[in-house]
């Protein structure tokens, strides 16, 4: 019997060490599985967070543009509310400035001015006629159906007169005024003379300054005053007048 005790005794270490082993292997291959399910674990959570942070920046990109887009639009209803502001404001300088011109007189306006052929006088009566000169001396001729009667002091029968402190003839020079436009006190009356009748009369004025010449015929309507026929914007003095 005891010769037997070592082959037993091996027979025994043998099958320990292959339970140890198998054991051992059996451990080993729980920890790789566990190693696997943990590494698994990690991954998938990192591909859902990584998921959930995608779409957390796809808002948050989703939620910028949408911010911009509607503060693009209001810049752009801004800028358009603005544009439409200046457009009317302009609108109405525009009329404002149109309304000043047309109301402030110049010094030919009351229908005398350098108006087109064919414009309409102040009053709407009729057409200034502005007619060219045909020679070195005339640079147009100026017709205004607006030119009315001055008015007058005088009664009885007309009779027209030239010396210079009679009524009548301050009356001509106050309707050769009238059609130039300007104020006596702004003109040089060169020659006031007969106009080819009794009741017709010819003034030849400058300005003061000598910018402006003009000779104005005038008529003598009874009960009215001396009345602006017709008027000549002269380019020079150097004529027989």
């Amino acid at each position: 019997m005891k010769g037997n005790e070592p082959r037993f005794s091996r027979v025994n270490r043998k099958k320990m060490r292959n339970r140890s082993n198998r054991l051992l292997n059996s451990m080993i291959g729980l920890v790789i599985l566990l190693i696997l399910i943990v590494g698994a674990s990690i991954i998938t959570g990192n591909k859902d967070d990584e998921g959930k942070e995608i779409a957390s920046e796809e808002k948050v990109l989703d939620e910028a543009g949408s911010s911009n887009d509607e503060t693009q639009k209001e810049e752009n209803d801004s800028i358009s509310d603005s544009e439409d502001e200046e457009g009317a404001d302009g609108h109405s300088d525009t009329e404002g400035d149109d309304s000043e011109e047309s109301s402030a007189p110049s010094k030919e306006a009351e229908g005398t001015a350098d108006s087109e052929d064919g414009a309409k006088d102040e009053e709407g009566t009729g057409m200034v006629t502005i007619v060219p000169g045909t020679d070195e001396i005339i640079k147009e001729t100026i017709t205004n159906p607006a030119w009315k009667p001055i008015g007058t002091d005088q009664s009885g029968e007309h009779i027209s007169q030239y010396e210079a402190n009679s009524i009548d003839y301050i009356e001509k020079k106050k309707a050769i005024a009238y059609a130039t436009g300007f104020s006596e006190d702004e003109l040089f009356y060169k020659r006031v003379k007969n106009g080819g009748g009794p009741q017709k009369s010819i003034g030849i004025v400058t300005t003061k300054d000598g910018s402006k010449i003009f000779r104005v015929y005038i008529e003598w309507i009874d009960g009215e005053g001396w009345k602006p026929v017709s008027m000549d914007v002269l380019r020079t003095l150097d004529f027989d007048y």
